[in-house]
This record gives C-alpha cells, structure tokens and sequence, in this order.
C-alpha cells in the first residue's frame, strides 16, 4: 500500500514538473526550426540532435555541434514508424522522414508527430505538385 501511495506521489512531481516546462517554453515564444535528429546518409551513421529550417524555400538541416548541411531541391521521398533498433537511440513515438537532395544526397529525419506535418509541408514529396509560378501560367504557346 505504500508503494503506491510513493508511486502516486512520483507521478504527481514528474506532471508537475513537466506541465511548468511546458509552459516555459510557451512563455519563450515559437523558436524557428523544427527540432529532431538526423542521419546522413539515409540509413547508416549515428543519429545527431539538431534543427530543420526552411527559408525561402531552401531547406537545410543544422546539427547542434557541427556544420549546417544544406539540402538544395529536397524531397520528402519516404515516412515510417523507427524500427526497434533505432527506436533505441531516437524516440520510438517519433516519424522518420526520409529525404533524397540534388547530388545524389540522402538523409533520415526523425521529428515528433506533431511536427511531421510542417516538416512534409517543407519537404514536398515526389508525388506533389510544385507550388505554382507567381507569374502565372505560361499561356504563350
């Protein structure tokens, strides 16, 4: 009967302390980028933590000690669930997005579902049209 009284006590603390963590970072304001972690290439190496950030329209991925790794003409090109092995060194709830770059590049990018829907939005995919000519249609021919 203690144990659970403890337990409960434990898991009481632990919300608490995570609901003003919360809302610390809701007070700081949205930070540019979208946080998660990243391999390149796409498969091999060791995950590293790090941002995505686009900006007009080129994407470039920048890991929390090294260089920026620019990603020109990138492409969503897959999105999984991690397997158990990689759900070992990223979180297992995370997306990964796997994503192929002009050069030949690849990289895996493993974001939080909740952040999965900006990271496609920056990172059309193969099957998805490009944003349409602010010029408009070429009606010449």
């Amino acid at each position: 009967m203690i144990e659970y009284v403890v337990m409960a006590g434990v898991a009481a603390g632990t919300g608490r302390l995570l609901r003003r963590k919360h809302r610390q970072r809701v007070a700081a304001g949205n930070v540019a980028g979208v946080p998660g972690m990243a391999r390149q290439p796409a498969g091999e190496g060791r995950w590293r933590m790090g941002r995505l950030y686009v900006e007009e329209g080129a994407a470039r991925w920048v890991p929390r000690r090294g260089e920026p790794v620019p990603l020109p003409g990138a492409r969503a090109t897959g999105v999984r669930a991690p397997s158990v092995r990689e759900g070992m060194s990223i979180n297992p709830g995370s997306r990964i997005v796997t994503c192929g770059y002009e050069g030949g590049g690849t990289i895996d990018i493993a974001v939080m579902p909740l952040d999965l829907r900006e990271v496609l939005a920056a990172l059309p995919g193969p099957g998805t049209a490009d944003p349409p000519d602010p010029a408009g249609p070429d009606v010449s021919r």
